[in-house]
Formats: C-alpha cells, structure tokens, sequence
C-alpha cells in the first residue's frame, strides 16, 4: 500500500513512519525539513511540503492508497495548523482521488460524563485552558473533516507517553471511552496501520486508551 504521512517528525508521526514501513507500506513523508527526518529506508520517500501551502504537496498525493495525519504544535499560541492544514490535506486527496484519511485529535476536547469530579475540574480549569487554542482548532478541524465525503478516521488520543508497542488499548467508536487515561506513541500508530483497511472506523470518531 501506498501511504502518505504528515507530522512524521514528530513523536507520533515518527512512530507511524516506522510501523509503516514494518508493515511493508511504501511511505511518503511530507515535512517542512526533510533533514530533521532521521529514518532511512528503501520504500522511504521524504519529500519537502508546507500543510498550509497546498500546492506545495499536492502532487504528492496522487496515486496513493491512504493519507495519515499525526500533524500537532509545540507552543500554546493560536493556531491553524489542525484546521487549515487538514482542510488543504482534503483537498489533495479529492483532487486526487483518494478517499482513505486518518488523523489524530485530542480526547481533552470532551470530558467522559464517568470523569470523577477532581479530575473533571482538572480538565475544565486546568489542561483545556492550557491547551484552548490547540482544542478549538481540533474541534474546527474535526468538524470540516465531518462534513467532507472521504472515508476518514479522526482518533482522540488522551495523555500520550513514550512507551513501547503492547497492542492492548481499547477503543470506543462515536463514544466515550471509559477511564481513558494514557496511550503510548507507538501503540497509537499501531491503532493507526490496523485501521487503514479497517471500514468499520470509517466516517468515525475513536477514542483510545491503554
């Protein structure tokens, strides 16, 4: 299978290139510095493109199978990265084609109605005012991915940690997950390959958790 992944200098997207690969996938990765990708293999293709310049990496979509999203920032300033840079990924792949997208959101977006008090205050007056610009761009991203006509995916990941791959997480489907607490990267990419050619996640929102 021919796939696209954005964000693969990041933890997550860094994790999804490898698994790919492992997988047997031919993997074009799109960065805006191809040399910060340190991964080196034959049916690797890093290529240089902006997520908010669409020309700059449409052609490369063409005549692929499937585009994964781990695209994320590391500041807590306002930002469009999430919204316009998935909306201009969509774009690409209708021009192209290609109708299978999974990308990643946060599961602090909504608080599970089982969430013990102390924890759910945490959540409301701690981590999503912390994180209130990243949030309200995922939840514009989200909702632009909902109305598009691809078979898309979008997982809410809760805490991510550097862990290593177990493949045991559970996963609720357009609802919430109970007791999410943590994934790690690596078993959040695993989630990710697995759900490719997996329609039951089409036109879906997952929540996951160890």
């Amino acid at each position: 299978m021919k796939i696209v992944v954005f964000g693969a200098t990041g933890g997550t997207g860094r994790q999804v290139v490898m698994q790919a690969l492992e997988f047997g996938h031919e993997v074009t990765a799109i960065v805006r510095n191809p040399e910060a990708v340190d991964i080196r293999h034959e049916q690797l293709e890093v290529v240089r493109g902006d997520v908010l310049n669409l020309s700059s990496f449409s052609p490369w979509i063409i005549g692929k199978d499937a585009v994964l999203s781990a695209l994320g920032v590391n500041h807590r300033k306002p930002t469009t990265v999430y919204s316009e840079g998935t909306e201009n990924i969509v774009k690409a792949m209708e021009g192209a084609g290609v109708r299978r997208l999974i990308g990643l959101s946060s599961a602090g977006l909504v608080v599970p109605p089982d969430t013990p008090l102390l924890q759910r205050l945490v959540i409301q007056h701690v981590i999503q005012p912390m994180y209130k610009y990243a949030y309200e761009d995922m939840a514009r991203m989200e909702a632009m991915v909902r109305k598009s006509a691809l078979d898309w995916t979008v997982i809410r990941p809760p805490r991510l940690t550097n862990g290593s791959k177990t493949g045991r997480y559970r996963t609720a489907l357009n609802k919430p997950l109970l007791k999410a607490q943590g994934i790690s990267r690596a078993d959040l990419a695993d989630y990710m390959m697995k759900s490719i050619p997996n329609s039951s996640s089409f036109q879906a929102v997952v929540e996951i958790s160890n």
